[in-house]
């Protein structure tokens, strides 16, 4: 994998992403050449037709990012990338008519626009039919040694299996620290001279899955594999690596303590975070007004009571706020105040809620949290006190979540479905300690962009 600000983008992800820029700008210049041999006129310069071909493909792009183009499962199945790629231009032309409008020094002519949408789109889907799966295959992963053979590297095993997985694992090299899980697996006293036996497999990383390291870690061997120009690598970090998740089977706290990670240095990135927390929240209570108004309309005339209601919420270091939020489930929704996690198909769910949670409309006056600071659009989303409570005593680490701002989205939102029990919240901690450990203003701006495709395939919305 690539690291990008902090964030791993996968090989084969920045590799078909480059292709489809490419493939975007020919599209772009072959619009122009096509309306040129059109009105049979001389096209522009070079110059002149370079922003605006940028500008075509880099929106484009972006919504392809946001559909989910670039998601394991489109990358696995044309018939699931076709689809999207579809939704992709259809977004990203309507951006362009708003871009158009509002910047026309980089407007394409109507036929143009036409002539390259049509052209990307046949561009794009063809360079996925000539990839197929090869996109997955081996060609395009890491070769992987695992030091262990318990059931720790059978983990890693599963993992390898699962599609969309970055990595290969050339070899299990059992080291007698426990029993063995991995059938496969090599014996370390079979083998003479460790480090050319990960040469010789063409291994570029070494990832340690003991059982039990106090007794059973190869200092020498590692010295020797680390000199040779082979990464060696820990459970946790390779896991956080390939997951986008911080592992709290195999986290202990020292990994927290002396990883990287959880730098001081964001002064800058959270003035510009607020700025943009404050611009973007006054203008959805501004242009959304029309839409709350008539949704909370819809729901006074569906059942009686209040259209909107407060909720307690615990949010930055531990601290307690209220949100505002329209109304989705009945008033007897918890009999005696008792927090109850929602469930799917919930039946306490209004049909006009229903309608608001699918469309997210409910959560549009949460926006007047984030304008007074108290939220932020992307963040680990807001518990309420009783579940903080109980998922403190139950789940390591919990607390530490609170340690940046909640948000509206974030980052476990967009890789794991609605949580509704103390297991769900577990898997959900583990993205959102990755976003507190790794935030970048780019990781914002990738789970905003990601945000898209939760709003249209909304996988888990309760």
């Amino acid at each position: 994998m690539i690291r990008l600000f902090k964030h791993y983008v996968p090989h084969t992800v920045l590799l078909l992403g480059l292709i489809d820029f490419a493939m975007l700008m020919l599209a772009a210049e072959g619009g122009w050449m096509l309306r040129g041999w059109q009105i049979a006129g001389k096209l522009d310069p070079e110059a002149a037709r370079l922003p605006l071909m940028t500008t075509f493909a880099l929106v484009l792009q972006l919504a392809m990012i946001g559909v989910g183009v670039y998601g394991v499962e489109a990358l696995q199945s044309l018939r699931f990338a076709v689809p999207r790629l579809f939704v992709a231009i259809t977004l990203g032309v309507l951006l362009l008519s708003l871009i158009f409008f509002l910047v026309p020094s980089v407007t394409f002519w109507r036929s143009n626009l036409l002539y390259a949408t049509v052209l990307a789109l046949v561009a794009l889907g063809g360079v996925r039919l000539m990839l197929g799966r090869s996109l997955g295959a081996d060609l395009f992963k890491r070769r992987v040694v695992v030091l262990g053979a318990g059931p720790r590297a059978a983990r890693l095993e599963a993992l390898a299996r699962r599609g969309g997985s970055g990595f290969a694992v050339a070899c299990y090299i059992a080291m007698n620290d426990g029993p063995t899980a991995v059938a496969q697996a090599v014996n370390r006293a079979d083998i003479a001279n460790l480090p050319a036996y990960v040469v010789r497999l063409g291994a570029s990383e070494v990832v340690l899955a003991l059982e039990e390291r106090r007794n059973a870690l190869p200092l020498q061997d590692l010295l020797r594999v680390k000199t040779t120009g082979v990464h060696v690598n820990d459970l946790s970090s390779f896991l956080e690596r390939e997951t986008g998740r911080v592992d709290l089977d195999s986290l202990n706290p020292s990994w927290l303590i002396f990883s990287d990670g959880f730098s001081a240095g964001r002064r800058l990135s959270s003035i510009g975070k607020r700025l943009f927390d404050i611009v973007v929240s006054a203008a959805i209570l501004v242009l959304g007004m029309p839409i709350i108004l008539l949704a909370a309309l819809a729901v006074r005339l569906e059942s009686d009571g209040p259209a909107f209601f407060r909720q307690r919420r615990i949010g930055l270091y531990g601290q307690s706020f209220e949100i505002l939020k329209l109304r989705s489930m009945r008033l007897d929704a918890e009999v005696g105040g008792i927090a109850v996690w929602a469930q799917e198909d919930d039946p306490r769910v209004t049909r006009v809620g229903a309608v608001l949670r699918k469309l997210r409309i409910d959560e549009l006056p949460q926006a007047w949290s984030v304008l007074k600071g108290e939220m932020s659009f992307v963040g680990p989303r807001p518990e309420r006190p009783q579940f903080v409570s109980d998922l403190e005593a139950r789940l390591p680490y919990y607390a530490e979540r609170h340690m940046v701002k909640p948000g509206i989205t974030g980052w476990a939102q967009i890789n794991y479905p609605y949580g509704a029990s103390t297991e769900d919240a577990r898997h959900k901690l583990e993205y959102d300690l990755y976003y507190a450990k790794n935030y970048t203003p780019f990781l914002d701006v990738l789970i905003l962009i990601l945000t898209m495709r939760v709003i249209l395939w909304p996988e888990g919305a309760r």
